[in-house]
């Protein structure tokens, strides 16, 4: 697994650190969920899980007091109360306190079954974990998806961010979903940032958490340092 920050600017401190697959061998994400069907999904989801915690805790993630994100496949999940029993063994055995977890999927994966993702998502938020829709804005649901469950958090796809401060239908898209997350209750988390543009246009949006490249690229096996942008920081000092 390598680690990357979600920085809470406010504080300059991570809020969470998102897991992401890396192969045994270095490969990226993609060349290993290109090895996932549906013969072994259940088995990796499960791995992926188990690698994500015992990494995150190994690097240190407990002295920080940051939660731990974990993608989850959704399809993998048949029951999500049997299906989470590894991981609660995994986050006893680690000391990892289970209300330190998120859980997010995302919309790129095809929604089978929508009322079984529901399932998921309520079961876990009633057993004390954050739930919360990757790439939002890209993918096989969007509005709809949001219109029939809630998460706690909703991560920007990078598609929508990306280049947002010239292009007037992104921000007006973003304003319009960062107005109906505020009043539904859930956090945004804005994923991708690359450049001081992007960051400033999205903070004065009113943006409190971010992740990409600016702040903060993956550390592979450990927890990257945060490079905060400075001016964004001084109620810290």
């Amino acid at each position: 697994m390598a680690f990357q920050p979600i920085v809470d600017v406010e504080t300059g401190r991570a809020f969470a650190f998102e897991a992401l697959v890396r192969g045994g061998n270095g490969q990226s994400a993609a060349e290993v969920l290109s090895g996932v069907s549906s013969e072994n999904r259940y088995a990796f989801d499960q791995r992926c899980r188990v690698a994500a915690i015992e990494g995150a805790v190994a690097a240190g993630i407990l002295d920080t007091g940051a939660k731990l994100s974990i993608n989850f496949l959704p399809n993998a999940v048949y029951s999500p109360a049997a299906c989470i029993q590894l991981t609660l063994k995994t986050a006893r055995a680690t000391g990892l306190p289970i209300d330190r977890l998120i859980f997010e999927f995302t919309e790129n994966e095809e929604m089978i079954d929508t009322d079984h993702v529901k399932n998921i998502v309520e079961t876990y938020r009633t057993m004390g974990f954050g739930t919360a829709i990757d790439d939002f804005g890209a993918g096989h649901a969007g509005l709809g998806l949001l219109a029939k469950f809630q998460t706690d958090y909703i991560k920007l796809d990078m598609e929508l961010v990306r280049g947002i401060e010239a292009s007037l239908p992104r921000r007006m898209i973003v304003e319009g979903v960062i107005r109906i997350a505020n009043s539904l209750g859930i956090v945004i988390i804005a994923e991708g940032i690359e450049t001081l543009a992007e960051y400033d246009i999205l903070r004065a949006m009113g943006v409190r958490y971010f992740q990409g490249y600016l702040l903060a690229r993956p550390g592979f096996d450990r927890l990257p340092v945060i490079d905060l942008p400075s001016r964004s920081f001084a109620a810290v000092a």
